[in-house]
C-alpha cells in the first residue's frame, strides 16, 4: 500500500495491454495519488470482496479509499484522467453525448479481444 495514494488501481497483472496500460499511468501519477496493484497479487481479491470474482478478468477497477467508490472499465479511465494532473482536461469529454456508450463500447471490445491484441496466450484460456 502506498502512503498517501488516495486511490488503488487494481489490473489483470498478466495482460501485456494491461501492463503498458500501467507503465504509462504511473509515469503520468507524479504525486503518487494512486497505488497501483495486480489482481494476481495475494491478497488482493480478498481486500477488495466488494468487487466479483470474475470482474477482476473483465475490467480494471479503480477504487477511492476514503469513500470506497469504484469505478471499472471505462468509467476507470474517466476517473483516471480526472484525477491525473497532467489529463484532467480530458475527463469531461466523457459528458460529451454518447461519449460514455462508445467507450464502453470499446473498452469492453478490447477487453474481449485484448488475445488478439497482444495480450498473450492466458488471455485466449
Amino acid at each position: 500500500m502506498i502512503r498517501g495514494a488516495s486511490y488503488t488501481l487494481v489490473f489483470d497483472g498478466n495482460c501485456r495491454i494491461c501492463q503498458r496500460a500501467v507503465a504509462s499511468i504511473r509515469r503520468l501519477d507524479r504525486g503518487g495519488v494512486i497505488e497501483i496493484v495486480a489482481s494476481q497479487e495475494p491478497g488482493v481479491r480478498a481486500r477488495f470482496s466488494s468487487i466479483p470474482s470474475a470482474a477482476f478478468d473483465e475490467a480494471m477497477h479503480l477504487i477511492a479509499k476514503d469513500s470506497g467508490a469504484t469505478w471499472s472499465g471505462a468509467a476507470a479511465v474517466e476517473e483516471l484522467l480526472r484525477v491525473l494532473p497532467r489529463t484532467r482536461w480530458f475527463a469531461p469529454l466523457f459528458h460529451v453525448p454518447f461519449v460514455r456508450v462508445v467507450a464502453d463500447a470499446m473498452y469492453r471490445w478490447v477487453a474481449r479481444n485484448r488475445h488478439r491484441l497482444g495480450c498473450g496466450e492466458h488471455c485466449s484460456l
